[in-house]
């Protein structure tokens, strides 16, 4: 992201339009807590994993016959990323694959959350597939599982075939969702015999507002907004027609669900009427893409809000995006909106963030721990889910390596361990969350914030390549042997 636009401040824009102590001493390592007592950690099978995504960490971008991304072109667009790297190189993951998976077996995490890259897959986005490429996730998935860990794939995160983009105009064609739905389709005849759970789309409200709607995110444009609601409306239905695909192309059994980072609203006020508000907030401001995939409706607030600029769409489409989901992936970093009740409008009013607010090292990432709390909670009633994962949630932090080759990141795992707690409350509470994805096992390419960002649990030096484990890998390695959040 840029400071001009942050990573999640986009949010509010799209609904309401639609990871170091003084001179350290000791080792990293932290003795493990005795396991919680009965009813103080998590569920049992409670899923714990960690996450990354293909562009940011698998370089190779001109090996094996990989076509051109849109993030291909768009890195190379002077001024666009803050510090002028591109995913050319990024971890070197397609070469390191199997010592990242010993980093996730080391950390004790039983599933990880990967992306395959589109354009590995089929060059040109649609057309004649490429063997090599599929050949990588399969390399990839056998390892995970002969490591004991469990595969969870992402369709897509934001690396559209440049063809694409350049053919159809990328997601403003349903040309494009026809094709993604293809590509879904090949992806889980290959895969599925051995990924049981599989994410549609990562982020539309990211990838279309920021990267339609702003230009801050490839492809960079600046559209009308009417424009943008109708890609957001693509996206849905994009995501959709994967649902039907993997329903038809993948084994048996194949779950499959969306991945948004959701307009998260939280009341500022623990009252039932602020919690109410909250709830109709968490619908409205997400009215554009979870609401209508999870119910097959526009709310009619958000259509009167859109006024003209509202999607156009048919019955039949609506269809193809409300097809039943088996889970729904929740990307959880930040509040956007703490609300109280209201009697005017729809019934809740978001209130200003104080500039004296308290943030992580990226400014956007305001710390509300309570956000993971009162978001599967009220997202469970709204939407009548009985299966939701945290599929992102973490920090960047100021990650300064030590005279003695240590990383003491005591601000992520002030972070980790706060977000955690509320998890764990939510879940104590009987909120039907299954599963957490950290975000993320390595450092890696932070998208318009190039390498500058860094969110691993492991660093990386960019030069050498090699990954280094941070205080918190020790942290979360503790909370996952305990299952609970040390607290």
């Amino acid at each position: 992201m840029s400071d001009k636009v942050s990573r999640r401040q986009f949010a509010k824009i799209a609904g309401l339009s639609a990871a170091g102590i003084a001179n350290p001493v000791g080792a990293v390592e932290v003795n493990p807590a005795p396991p919680p007592r009965a009813g103080t950690g998590f569920p049992a099978g409670f899923v714990w994993g960690t996450a990354t995504s293909s562009y940011q960490v698998e370089g190779a971008v001109n090996e094996d016959g990989r076509g051109a991304s849109i993030w291909d072109k768009f890195v190379r667009i002077p001024g666009k990323i803050e510090d002028g790297t591109t995913g050319d190189r990024a971890n070197e993951h397609y070469r390191r694959y199997k010592e990242d998976i010993a980093l996730i077996k080391e950390l004790g995490c039983k599933a990880y959350r990967f992306s395959v890259a589109w354009p590995r897959v089929f060059p040109d986005g649609d057309g004649k597939p490429n063997p090599k490429g599929l050949d990588f996730y399969n390399r990839l998935v056998d390892e995970l599982l002969k490591n004991g860990i469990e595969p969870w794939l992402t369709l897509y995160h934001w690396d559209l075939p440049q063809s694409l983009q350049d053919r159809f105009g990328g997601w403003r064609s349903t040309e494009t969702c026809k094709i993604f739905g293809d590509y879904a389709a090949y992806v889980a005849a290959h895969l599925t015999d051995r990924v049981n759970n599989v994410f549609t789309l990562n982020e539309s409200g990211r990838f279309v507002y920021f990267g339609y709607g702003i230009g801050i995110d490839a492809p960079g444009l600046t559209l009308p907004q009417a424009e943008i609601n109708q890609i957001r409306h693509n996206s849905a239905l994009a995501h959709g027609l994967a649902v039907q695909a993997v329903r038809a192309h993948g084994r048996h059994g194949t779950r499959v669900g969306p991945a948004e980072n959701i307009d998260a609203c939280a009341p500022a006020i623990d009252t039932p009427e602020n919690v109410r508000a909250a709830e109709i907030a968490l619908r409205e401001m997400n009215g554009g893409y979870l609401n209508v995939i999870m119910t097959g409706q526009y709310t009619e607030a958000f259509l009167k809000f859109a006024g003209a600029n509202a999607p156009k769409y048919t019955d039949a489409e609506l269809k193809i995006i409300s097809s039943p989901v088996d889970f729904l992936g929740l990307n959880i970093y930040a509040p956007q909106n703490y609300v109280v009740a209201s009697d005017q409008g729809a019934g809740f009013m978001p209130l200003p963030i104080p500039k004296s607010f308290p943030h992580m090292n990226s400014d956007w990432l305001r710390v509300g721990p309570e956000t993971i709390y009162w978001v599967p909670k009220l997202a469970a009633k709204i939407w009548k889910t009985d299966a939701i994962y945290i599929s992102e949630n973490g920090t960047s932090g100021d990650d300064v390596v030590r005279p003695d080759g240590k990383i003491y990141d005591t601000d992520r795992i002030m972070y980790l361990r706060n977000y955690l707690a509320q998890l764990q409350r939510a879940t104590s509470e009987g909120v039907p969350v299954r599963g957490y994805f950290l975000w993320s096992l390595m450092d890696n390419f932070e998208w318009v914030y190039g390498l500058n960002k860094r969110f691993g649990l492991y660093h990386v030096n960019f030069d050498t390549q090699v990954r280094t484990p941070k205080l918190s890998a020790s942290f979360y390695r503790n909370v996952i042997a305990t299952n609970a959040a040390g607290v």
